[in-house]
């Protein structure tokens, strides 16, 4: 593909020399700027890979991965499967009534075991019993702010369901023990679910044990469409939806702005690529006596324009493989970084209580860093072509004239 010839021309091209110093300037520009932009880019992309698998984490680690619920016939298969556990639960709607405030919330029901078997529970962040009683409940650490409630308090739960009395219909009210408080890690949560007993739920709300569904936890929960395929054909008739389904619009919001973010970083590349540009129009400025005599002495058109694109595209290249080193590991060390900086300047990057996440995440793409590499060295080539034309266009009798 390249002679040796073509190597060698290449080669004295990307040397450094005293009379060249604008030139050399322009390439370093051109690394530097390229290999930031790389860095930068797959910098980014790991912090968004993982913000998005922190989020996935803790909204898998404290719903179901995916609910079966019945249209009009009871469940009937409530066994556990080769690749989930199910779990029987219910849930209904109502307002919790404190000395201080009211709140809606949402109630989940559980057997006394299933209870004790949810992931939630085994978070160093869970404080109380786990035994869960009738008229006990477990509620969330901000819904235990908001309504000053702790372990052993008594609070009163109003159902929308309503009993029949001599003067007509009243809301039901029944009074609960607060046996524990949890924290999922995410706000919303924890202030709007809490933990009763089934039997309880299904009693408050005047409910069928027909109308149970089947709560699944997978072992892979990342692969959800192929479970909830699965799940769909194990139980035909049903109604079957995932986590990935409750929180589509949240996801596709951080998909899109993933998206975003990448073509907004791309630029950098290619602002950088350009001056390859400047730098390789330049160089043919300057070796216009050199084309000449290479010419003069048989180089073909198609040899020059190799040379001088091969030196746009070693730059490229170069630079690129340099932002992928740094760019990974400043990844990697991300978390070390931050504490180094909040430490030494005395500031605060990236506040927990803010973002509910005590560490930095970044999670390492390898098809991410395929995709940049790609993307940068494709612009690279592609800036490279026009100034290598260029060269190749230039009239030998017009370069050696004046020489």
């Amino acid at each position: 593909m390249i002679s040796q010839l073509e190597k060698e021309i290449i080669i004295r091209f990307l040397k450094a020399r005293k009379k060249d110093g604008f030139l050399n300037i322009i390439s370093i520009f051109s690394f530097i700027g390229i290999g930031l932009g790389v860095a930068v880019l797959i910098i980014v992309m790991s912090v968004m890979n993982g913000f998005r698998t922190e989020l996935i984490n803790k909204i898998v680690g404290f719903n179901a991965h995916a609910v079966v619920k019945p249209y009009d016939k009871p469940l009937i298969h409530i066994t556990d499967k080769d690749f989930a556990k199910g779990i029987v639960s219910n849930d209904g709607e109502a307002v919790i009534l404190s000395k201080s405030n009211t709140k809606g919330i949402l109630l989940k029901g559980y057997l006394k075991q299933d209870f004790k078997n949810l992931e939630i529970l085994k978070n160093q962040k869970y404080f109380g019993s786990t035994d869960l009683k009738n008229n006990s409940i477990s509620i969330g650490k901000d819904l235990s702010f908001l309504l000053n409630i702790d372990i052993g308090d008594q609070i009163t739960i109003m159902s929308p369901s309503g009993v029949q009395t001599i003067i007509g219909s009243f809301p039901r009210q029944d009074k609960f023990e607060v046996i524990s408080i949890f924290d999922s890690g995410i706000s919303e949560y924890n202030e709007n679910v809490a933990y009763i007993n089934l039997n309880t739920l299904e009693s408050f709300f005047d409910e069928s044990k027909d109308k149970r569904f089947i709560e699944y936890y997978f072992k892979d929960p990342k692969n959800i469409e192929y479970h909830k395929k699965n799940l769909l054909d194990l139980f035909p008739g049903t109604f079957v939806y995932t986590w990935s389904d409750l929180n589509e619009s949240l996801f596709s919001a951080l998909k899109v702005e993933r998206n975003v973010m990448f073509i907004i970083l791309s630029l950098i590349i290619i602002v950088a690529a350009f001056n390859i540009v400047s730098g390789l129009t330049i160089l043919v400025k300057n070796k216009t006596r050199d084309i000449g005599i290479l010419k003069s002495i048989g180089v073909t058109n198609t040899s020059i324009k190799k040379i001088f694109f091969f030196v746009g595209f070693i730059i490229g290249t170069s630079a690129t493989i340099f932002g992928i080193l740094l760019g990974t590991l400043f990844s990697y060390y991300i978390e070390d970084i931050r504490k180094f900086i909040s430490d030494t300047f005395d500031i605060i990057l990236f506040p927990e209580e803010i973002y509910f996440l005590s560490t930095l995440p970044s999670e390492i793409n390898v098809n991410s860093i395929i995709l940049i590499t790609l993307c940068s060295i494709i612009i690279t080539s592609i800036v490279s072509i026009y100034p290598a034309s260029r060269a190749a266009k230039l009239d030998t009798i017009q370069t050696l004239k004046y020489e």
